[in-house]
């Protein structure tokens, strides 16, 4: 069993930087993918990043490619979430997610399904 708890979320201007932080506890953290999700209201839960185990190979969603890095210290059994040049449509509930499935890939990080453990989301709000 992995707990995930995220941090940081709040409100910021547009184009301002905030970074998000998610805390793991449980199993370990150094054999788990890391990614990062949002959900705006009304909207399904869409991938923001997502980051392998040993710290190499993100991915990104186009929208926040260039504006946002995700980044991991495993000695922390924390992964973060910088975003910069914030937009109005970044406003969502922001989730990490853990996956210890195989096939590390763009393509199945981008699904919900692939990740076993979620945290309870973090709110934050870009104010034009």
């Amino acid at each position: 069993q992995v707990q995930l708890v995220e941090s940081g979320g709040g409100l910021v201007q547009a184009g301002g930087s905030l970074r998000l932080s998610c805390a793991a506890s449980g199993r370990a953290f150094g054999r788990f993918a890391m990614g990062w999700f949002r959900q705006a209201p009304g909207k399904e839960r869409e991938f923001v990043a997502a980051i392998s185990w040993s710290g190499g190979t993100p991915y990104y969603a186009d929208s926040v490619k260039g504006r946002f890095t995700i980044s991991r210290d495993n000695a922390k059994n924390t992964v973060y979430l910088q975003m910069n040049s914030r937009k109005h449509e970044d406003t969502a509930v922001y989730y990490c997610a853990a996956s210890n499935r195989a096939g590390f890939s763009l393509a199945v990080v981008r699904q919900v399904a692939w990740y076993n453990y979620w945290g309870q989301g973090t709110q934050v709000t870009v104010s034009s």
